[in-house]
Order: structure tokens, then C-alpha cells, then sequence
């Protein structure tokens, strides 16, 4: 796992319990800030995931044959 991978992931999980907070609280607002920060964890995830893949096709067009 790269540093995006990590972060995403992380910035997802917080997302979700803030939107949480926000339904059990009954406010809106932190409910959308919530789906917001899922919305920026799961594209910043996405960015390594792509970020991993094109590493991994680096080392493999490398390796001898």
C-alpha cells in the first residue's frame, strides 16, 4: 500500500463517521461534509491504487526475460 492508498482509506472511514455523527445529531450540514470526505477518501484511494498498478508494471517491464 502507497501513502494515497492510506489516506483515502482513512479520509473514507472519518467521512463515514462524521456523516453519521451528522444523522444522529440531526444535522445536515455534517451529514453532507461527511459524504463529502468519503467522496475525497475513496478518489484519493483510487489515485493509488492507480498509482500502485502503474509501479507494479514498472517492475515488471524490468525484470530480464
Amino acid at each position: 500500500m502507497n501513502e494515497n492508498q492510506i489516506k483515502g482509506t482513512a479520509k473514507d472511514i472519518a467521512g463515514k463517521v462524521q456523516e453519521t455523527a451528522g444523522e444522529v445529531v440531526g444535522s445536515k450540514e455534517q451529514e453532507a461534509k461527511g459524504l463529502a470526505k468519503q467522496v475525497e477518501g475513496k478518489s484519493q484511494k483510487a489515485a493509488g491504487d492507480v498509482q500502485d498498478k502503474a509501479e507494479d508494471l514498472i517492475d515488471d517491464a524490468r525484470k530480464p526475460r
